[in-house]
């Protein structure tokens, strides 16, 4: 049985992630914040549009997430683009840092949403995506699209 905090609710997210890059495994993360940036995410004013995520030591913090400050926040307000500490489990930060040093792999920011209160962030193992696979991907897309117009179409008949 689910309690009553248990949907997720979610602030942002990286729409071009997918478009951009192939994701091969996704992990959740908790976000160190501050206090108005809870606020902020509540209110959905983030953008994870250039972020990535990088291992310090034994440590992982996202760069280039862009919280924007909290409009009542006064003097408590923080830096938009500061970077934050992910809460991770070590077995889990070895697996992504031996990943990441292979050729290709990077680690992008899916989206941020809220899960019993707290802030959790979708961090994504991906490798970038040519040109020619966009293109395949869009192919595929719109193929599908016509398809489902087709069927649909049909069953009104």
């Amino acid at each position: 049985m689910g309690r009553k905090n248990d949907a997720v609710k979610i602030a942002c997210e990286n729409r071009k992630a997918r478009h951009e890059y192939f994701i091969h495994e996704v992990f959740e993360a908790g976000l160190v914040l501050q206090g108005t940036e809870v606020k902020s995410l509540r209110a959905g004013k983030a953008n994870l549009k250039d972020s990535y995520a990088e291992i310090k030591g034994q440590e992982v913090f996202v760069q280039h997430m862009h919280i924007s400050p909290y409009e009542q926040g006064n003097i408590f307000n923080h830096d938009p683009l500061r970077p934050r500490k992910l809460l991770m489990h070590k077995v889990e930060i070895l697996k992504l840092f031996g990943k990441t040093r292979e050729k290709g792999f990077t680690l992008i920011p899916l989206k941020i949403y809220f899960k019993r209160g707290k802030a959790k962030l979708a961090l994504a193992l991906a490798s970038g995506k040519h040109t020619y696979d966009k293109r395949q991907d869009l192919a595929k897309k719109a193929a599908q699209r016509d398809i489902d117009r087709a069927m649909k179409e049909r069953q009104k008949y």
